[in-house]
């Protein structure tokens, strides 16, 4: 899931429009950073995120946009950590589900920990602010 950016909007039309490629950009370093700190990958750790209940595979690659053969792949990866498991989905025996593992909470819960960037930059900003910039961005993503 992790990709090479560039440093920079290819044709930046405002302030605004720079300032957020430059909040993603430091927000997928520290998000990539926090992952290796636990010897994961940034899309690793971001399916370990999503298992706080047991999901389906296809659900894990809606929910984040990409190929179902990727999320395949990072769960064989998670398995073999022993982060992850899949099991029969009790609902659909032809289905599986994807679930964390008691090692995978711990992981998952170390990451969250390690990961601080979000907390830090909103807790640069007053109560106000924030509820001022969690409404700008709620409208800026329509």
């Amino acid at each position: 899931m992790a990709m090479a950016l560039p440093n920079g909007p290819v044709t930046a039309s405002s302030e605004a429009e720079t300032v957020l490629f430059d909040l993603v950009d430091v927000y997928d370093r520290a998000y990539e950073a926090a992952a290796a700190e636990l010897s994961l990958s940034s899309a690793q750790a971001c399916v370990l995120g999503r298992l706080d209940t047991p999901r389906r595979m296809g659900a894990l690659a809606e929910d984040l946009g990409c190929d179902a053969s990727n999320i395949t792949q990072i769960v064989v990866r998670l398995e073999a950590l022993g982060l992850a498991a899949r099991e029969p989905d009790p609902a659909d025996r032809r289905g599986r589900l994807v679930a964390r593992t008691p090692r995978g909470d711990e992981v998952n819960r170390r990451f969250a920990t390690a990961f601080t960037f979000a907390r830090t930059a909103v807790g640069r900003l007053s109560p106000d602010e924030q509820d001022l910039l969690t409404a700008l961005l709620r409208k800026a993503l329509g």
